[in-house]
């Protein structure tokens, strides 16, 4: 691919990324900007404000109470008379028991009144009175320099990762410059109160981070196909760079948490101090390093150009803060204010990175150089006006007065000076760099601006003649493109002419020659010789004196057909090459929008093809989802869209195990391998489920899967899953099967209540007759009443069975009921058969009588099914749980049980008739058929919450008597 072709992929592709930004990363990023410029600007005027005192002891808890551990050499207190091992029982009266007790007191104090400190010396008490210092703060005016070098940095970071917010290399490039300004922003006051700790190890976290992150991107980027860090086990050894940064922060974690009972760890405070700034410049030389192999490496042209930018940048601020700052204060020797301003240069290493990600295209080495020396002079020229400004103030100002206005001052020249001064620096290099021809590459760069920002032929033509026309004041100028035919040059915008300028053809001398990318000077008397006198005499006529090609893949694709000035004065040299140089951007400009106009030919043919496709997909009246190789969903059509209830824009680069549940996935991805390679899979009559919701839609699917194949016939990477909503159609085929079975039932009950009828007859005659002999006190005589209310209740649950069957509501037996009283009499019943297997009963029913419209004995043979599904739930015994409840106008019955619990897929078939999933001779399957029946029957509905292992509940609501209905009956009594 030739660098036309390349830029305009390159700007297409771009084009694309930057119209779909990432919303969330945004807004992320701006977050992360506007809290670290609070934090930053809090810091800076606490810096500015805040003035700590000391009295220079290192005070520790020991056994015997507060310490003097450790005394600076000229601390007050050591002049006031404390000595090492002291012990401070108070000060000015107030009793001391921790360090933390006399860093508050020096803040309560001022620095003219001494503070009196009872001190325990060998047994015996002393008073001493301790006058408090000023902490020494280093060099101030440095920090505020560095400050907003950092914020600076800050902004660069956020902008570049603004303006390309798909580029993985800005992210990282963002928390670099979150780094750097975390090292040159934050900085602790000395007030140790919560702020203050967050600035110092934010402090130290960046210090540490900078140097690991910044050696990490120099291995990324740019993209190296041979690199060992793109490798897999290279991108699992990438972590070990942090390793050191993770035991110094955790080694400096311990010594600070620990300060307070071992003064030893001061040392290693210090040392830690001396190392980190040396592990960051070990850091710098060795990605500089790693830049310097990739450079002599790499070939691709525009990562030459990245890395080219980059190392300049690295070397330029990395090089003189390792050598002069870090290696020197490692060693042990004291900072002066020159070496820590050589941490000043450590912006340029984000300014060029920031640089060769966005705009390396237009930097070589020379504009590098250039750029390094303007940066680097503009920030040397701010650091002396600062310097001048900082020696002025002093002499008006002492004490804290003056730091505040040095800092306000300093804000004010960076915002309003920096960019002056920059752009001064700029101009003085340039004309230094380029001499005479400083106007001339200045209008170069303006046309290039120009040309860059423009693909539409027709108005960078006429920009471009306009932009030439007014900078070289000449009579008259075309632009004319290659012909498609390539038979010749034809204009596409003139001005100066009388009509329309004649075309150039490519078999004419002239023709041919600029075809070849020579420019021809039609004055010059070798272009009489080249091309002959009546061709040059052609175009003497037309008032064309200069044929400049412009040139791509080293052949002509259009030219600039030129006239003289206006006084008639030819073209000088300057003239001729500025406008060489500006023909090599306009053949770029042209490729560049050929190329849009073919991309954008293309592109509308491939949305014309899409649209057809999508128009087709949309009108399936069967839900339809393309899913790639990774099961990850391209396509989901709107019918699917309704099917599922789930949106396509939350469905498209999901799995499909994630939207429909693992289940339904591995059922399609086994039925696909039962089938030779190639051909589809089927599945029928399959529960739809949701994995957001765990739970099945109510909906039965017919699933077909197909491999998606290419124009050639052969498989692409991907598969057509098309699912067709057949649940009316088995519910109709189930209602079905329900009328057939309901039609055995009847006949079955006709015979069943003719043979049990008959006994019932019999025994409810003779224990009528029993009765009418019987003793009412003799105990005998309460069996043979149940006796007879159980016969009773036997024929009427033959009677309901024939209603079943007839499927007819009876509604002529309606009473109020009592369901605690049905429940109880039910368990009655059945209390020695839950005493026989172990199960204990747990009651909790409503104090206030749940009652209910219903017929009082198919209720009873509700709970009864109820009850004995959970007696055969618990062979080993369990608990079984019924609770009532009245609650608005409904009362409900909830039936729990610990036993096996039922499988979800057996769920929705458990009120089938004739359903059962227990052994043969143990089940009819009719229970809870009729149970759902006698529900339904009475205008409630029953529901049911099983999971395997952990037990069922049973949940029946049915309507409570309206309460106008209880008023009037007053004392009527209630059955049951």
């Amino acid at each position: 691919m030739s660098d036309n072709q390349f830029r305009a992929t390159e700007t297409a592709r771009r084009a694309a990324g930057a119209s779909q930004p990432s919303a969330a990363g945004w807004f992320a990023a701006l977050a992360v900007v506007l809290v670290l410029l609070g934090l930053g600007l809090a810091n800076i005027y606490i810096r500015a404000t805040w003035h700590e005192v000391e009295d220079g002891v290192l005070w520790v808890s020991r056994t015997d109470g507060v310490t003097a551990a450790e005394l600076a050499e000229r601390a007050p207190a050591k002049r006031a008379g404390v000595r090492l091992g002291d012990v401070l029982l108070a000060i000015d009266g107030r009793p001391v028991e921790s360090p933390a007790d006399v860093v508050a007191a020096a803040h309560a104090a001022s620095e003219t009144a001494p503070l009196t400190y009872t001190l325990l010396r060998l047994g015996s008490r002393e008073i001493v009175q301790v006058r408090l210092e000023p902490i020494p703060q280093g060099n101030s005016f440095l920090y505020f320099i560095l400050a907003w070098v950092g914020v600076f940095t800050l902004m660069v970071g956020a902008w570049v990762r603004l303006r390309r917010p798909g580029d993985q290399s800005s992210l990282h490039l963002f928390w670099l410059t979150v780094a750097f300004y975390g090292v040159f922003t934050f900085s602790f006051s000395g007030r140790f109160d919560r702020l203050d700790w967050v600035f110092y190890w934010a402090d130290m976290v960046a210090l540490l981070a900078l140097a690991p992150m910044l050696l990490h991107f120099t291995l990324v980027f740019p993209d190296r196909a041979n690199s060992w860090a793109r490798a897999p086990l290279g991108s699992r050894l990438l972590p070990l760079l942090y390793l050191p940064a993770l035991v110094m922060g955790s080694t400096r974690v311990i010594a600070v948490a620990r300060l307070d009972s071992h003064s030893s760890l001061v040392s290693a405070v210090a040392v830690l101090d001396r190392v980190e700034p040396l592990y960051l410049g070990a850091c710098l030389l060795g990605g500089l390093a790693v830049l310097a192999h990739a450079l002599a490496h790499v070939r691709s042209v525009t990562a030459r150009r990245q890395l080219r930018w980059i190392v300049w940048g690295t070397l330029l601020g990395g090089a003189p803060f390792t050598i002069g700052y870090a290696v020197p204060f490692a060693l042990g020797m004291t900072p002066s204010v020159k070496m820590e301003l050589l941490a000043i240069p450590l912006g340029l290493i984000p300014l060029s990175f920031a640089s060769a990600i966005v705009r390396y295209r237009l930097m070589d080495v020379e504009v590098i150089v250039k750029r390094g020396l303007v940066y680097v002079a503009a920030a040397a020229g701010i650091v002396a006006l600062f310097a001048v400004l900082l020696r002025v103030v002093g002499w008006f100002f002492v004490g804290g007065a003056g730091n505040t206005i040095i800092a306000v001052l300093a804000t004010m020249v960076v915002v309003l000076l920096a960019r002056p001064i920059k752009d001064a620096v700029q101009n003085v290099l340039d004309r230094a760099f380029y001499r005479d021809r400083y106007d001339y590459r200045r209008a170069l760069v303006g046309f290039a601006r120009d040309l860059s920002t423009d693909l539409d032929l027709p108005r960078l033509a006429d920009r471009l003649v306009t932009r030439i026309t007014e900078t070289l004041v000449i009579d008259r100028i075309a632009l004319m493109v290659a012909d498609e035919a390539g038979n010749a040059f034809r204009p596409i915008r003139a001005e100066g002419f009388v009509g329309d300028p004649p075309p150039l053809p490519f078999d004419s001398s002239v023709g041919a020659r600029a075809r070849g990318g020579h420019h021809v000077a039609l004055d010059d008397p070798a272009a009489l010789r080249r091309a002959g006198s009546d061709e040059v005499e052609f175009w003497r006529v037309q008032g064309v004196h200069y044929i400049i090609p412009c040139v791509s893949k080293q052949t002509g694709i259009a030219v600039l057909a030129l006239g003289r000035k206006e006084r008639g004065e030819p073209l000088s040299s300057e003239d001729m090459a500025l406008l060489v140089a500006v023909a090599a951007q306009v053949a770029t400009a042209i490729e560049n929008g050929r190329l849009y106009q073919q991309l954008k030919a293309q592109a509308d043919q491939v949305e014309r093809m899409r649209q057809s496709n999508e128009n087709i997909l949309e009108s399936l009246d069967n839900g339809l989802a393309v899913v790639g190789a990774d099961t990850r969903v391209i396509r989901w059509n709107r019918a699917l869209e309704h099917l599922s209830g789930i949106p396509r824009r939350e469905a498209v680069g999901h799995g499909l195990a994630d939207l429909l549940g693992a289940s339904l996935v591995e059922a399609i991805d086994a039925a696909r391998r039962g089938n030779p390679s190639g051909a589809g899979a089927a599945l029928y009559r399959v529960p739809l489920t949701l994995a957001r919701a765990h739970a099945e839609t109510g909906r039965l699917v017919d699933v077909v899967v197909v491999p998606l194949q290419g124009v050639d016939g052969a498989d692409a990477d991907g598969s057509i899953v098309v699912f067709e909503d057949v649940t009316s159609r088995a519910r109709l085929e189930e209602q079905l099967q329900i009328s057939d079975k309901m039609a055995s039932i009847g006949l079955l009950a006709a015979g069943v209540a003719h043979e049990v009828n008959t006994p019932l007859t019999g025994i409810s005659s003779y224990t009528q007759m029993l009765l009418d002999r019987a003793d009412p006190e003799d105990p005998q005589t309460k069996l043979l009443e149940k006796i007879e209310r159980q016969t009773f209740r036997a024929a009427k649950i033959v009677n309901g069975l024939l209603n079943l069957a007839r499927g007819g509501p009876s509604s002529n037996e309606r009473a109020p009921v009592d369901l605690n009283t049905v429940i109880n009499d039910v368990l009655s019943l059945l209390e020695h058969q839950f005493r026989a297997v172990n199960i204990q009963v747990r009651r909790d029913l409503s104090d206030v009588p749940p009652i209910v419209v219903g017929t009082e004995h198919k209720l009873q043979q509700v709970f009864l099914n109820l009850f004995i599904n959970a007696r055969d739930a618990m062979p080993r015994g369990g608990w079984l749980s019924i609770t009532t409840r009245a609650t608005g106008e409904w009362a409900t019955a909830e039936v729990g049980d610990t036993g096996a619990g039922i499988p979800a897929e057996h769920l929705a078939r458990i009120y089938d008739p004739f359903f059962t999933t227990k052994p043969l001779g143990q089940g009819t399957g009719l229970g809870l058929s009729i149970t759902y029946g006698i529900v339904g029957e009475h205008e409630g509905t029953i529901s049911c919450d099983s999971r395997p292992g952990e037990g069922t509940r049973f949940t029946v609501t049915l309507p409570l008597v309206p309460a106008a209905q209880r008023a009037a009956a007053g004392g009527t009594q209630v059955r049951g």
